[in-house]
């Protein structure tokens, strides 16, 4: 039985998702699983698309990399695809999402190719990764976030927070 959560931070690249995943693993102890630098590190991807200037994730490879890990809990898994990651791994997903003119500026400043900029506006205007989250996890793990400001990112830290609490007591102090 795990003693610590793991946790899906997902959404849009430009949402916030590595800042959330970093100020939650400096504050809780949990450790932050940046899928990107898995997939460079640990070669789990098929190659690079310079068109999108991205990697080509392998995901049997990926999920083969972090498996052991994951399994015994207290991860924060920052990434932008969620459906990949079994159930039984996975105790909270968080879907962070931003207002598209923001989103747009964020991406613009990160000179992404147009391509890319476009497929993930469309993305966040679709609400892809919210919909791919409930496809793929049960209703009440799924918590849906705004992330257009810093208050509001301090405010989605601090619910994650007494989230992580909360799972704490109800999973490990109760089963002692």
């Amino acid at each position: 039985m795990r003693t610590q959560p793991n946790i899906i931070v997902t959404g849009t690249p430009g949402v916030g998702k590595t800042t959330h995943c970093e100020t939650l693993a400096q504050n809780t102890g949990l450790r932050h699983l940046s899928i990107n630098n898995i997939v460079k590190e640990r070669g789990c991807h098929d190659g690079y698309d310079e068109d999108f200037k991205s990697w080509i994730v392998d995901e049997d490879k990926l999920l083969d990399s972090i498996e052991d890990e994951v399994k015994q809990g207290g991860y924060i898994i920052d990434w932008h695809a969620c459906d990949l990651f079994p159930r039984s791994w996975i105790d909270l997903v968080v879907v962070l999402r931003v207002d598209s003119t923001l989103l747009y500026d964020r991406l613009k400043a990160r000179d992404y190719p147009e391509a890319k900029l476009q497929e993930n506006l469309d993305s966040e205007i679709m609400e892809v990764l919210l919909q791919e989250a409930r496809d793929s996890y049960d209703e009440e793990i799924i918590v849906e976030l705004t992330s257009n400001t810093s208050d509001e990112m301090e405010s989605n830290i601090e619910r994650i927070e007494m989230w992580i609490g909360q799972w704490k007591k109800n999973n490990v102090e109760g089963a002692q």
